[in-house]
């Protein structure tokens, strides 16, 4: 059927209200920060226009270039064992064993939960003197393996990260949503061909809930790219800096009063977090036929 000029614009007027916003509210703000990324700024004072000096800046500070490979590790981890993790408990849950309601509940149930208040209760877990990790530890007679958790260089950044992936149930239940979805044609063709629920699983669940994985792994990899409160509660960046990541640099930086080095900080934010997501659609976000 032929478009015609009243239907475009009746189309052109049902999109102008998300486009506005879109403009608005992402486009604009990026263009204005990397407008000031390339001044020298306080907030105060009149801003001076310095080029590219402040990426010069941040990249020759190592506390930068390690909040990227923290950010870039995290993405990762979130990706390709945080989701997998949230895909295997799911193609589980769907084969409804005995409590699988209450499971499904408690898996999600974290969600609704603040992420702050799980940062102060794992800050607790993790303390050296009263936490709870350390005194099972010493209670199973490991207790050489006791540690200040987020004191020390070696643990501190696994630790962080630990934590966090556990909390599947957000992707748990995106997952799960779609298996159900799967027609049960498939399963019953399988299992008259005498093929077990391990391969069921593996050549009929898993293309099929292709795309809501893939889905999920680009968000997590993004939660992974823009970590800030988890950090910034149980850690501040320390100990030496090393479980820094980019937001709570360039948070860093504002309260610093160097709105430069911080719009810069989240110039290459922006940037890093397009080519993660970018690959990743390319990669295994192709079309499987």
């Amino acid at each position: 059927m032929k478009t015609t000029k009243q239907d475009k614009v009746g189309i052109a007027l049902f999109l102008l209200p998300g486009v506005a916003l879109f403009l608005a509210f992402f486009i604009f703000p990026v263009i204005y920060v990397a407008g000031v990324s390339l001044t020298e700024w306080t907030g105060f004072t009149k801003a001076s226009f310095v080029g590219i000096d402040n990426y010069i800046k941040i990249f020759k500070d190592p506390v930068f270039t390690r909040s990227i490979i923290n950010n870039i590790v995290w993405a990762l981890v979130a990706g390709f064992i945080q989701v997998p993790i949230a895909a295997l408990v799911a193609i589980l849950l769907s084969f409804k064993p005995k409590g699988w309601k209450m499971f499904r509940t408690v898996y999600f149930f974290p969600q609704v939960i603040s992420g702050i208040a799980l940062a102060t209760l794992w800050a607790a877990i993790f303390n050296a003197e009263y936490g709870l990790l350390n005194g099972i530890l010493e209670l199973v007679g490991l207790s050489g393996l006791t540690r200040n958790w987020l004191g020390t260089l070696e643990s501190a950044f696994p630790s962080v990260l630990l934590y966090w992936v556990l909390y599947i149930g957000y992707f748990m239940v995106i997952i799960f949503a779609d298996v159900q979805g799967i027609s049960e044609e498939y399963y019953e063709a399988a299992e008259i061909d005498g093929a077990s629920r391990f391969m069921q699983s593996l050549y009929i669940t898993l293309p099929l809930a292709k795309g809501s994985i893939v889905t999920c792994m680009t968000l997590a990899m993004i939660n992974g790219i823009r970590q800030f409160e988890q950090v910034y509660m149980l850690t501040n960046g320390g100990p030496g800096n090393r479980t820094s990541v980019m937001v709570l640099y360039l948070y860093k930086e504002m309260q610093a009063f160097s709105y430069g080095t911080s719009s810069a900080a989240a110039v290459v934010l922006i940037f890093v977090g397009s080519l993660i997501i970018l690959g990743l659609n390319k990669t295994l976000g192709k079309e499987t036929h």
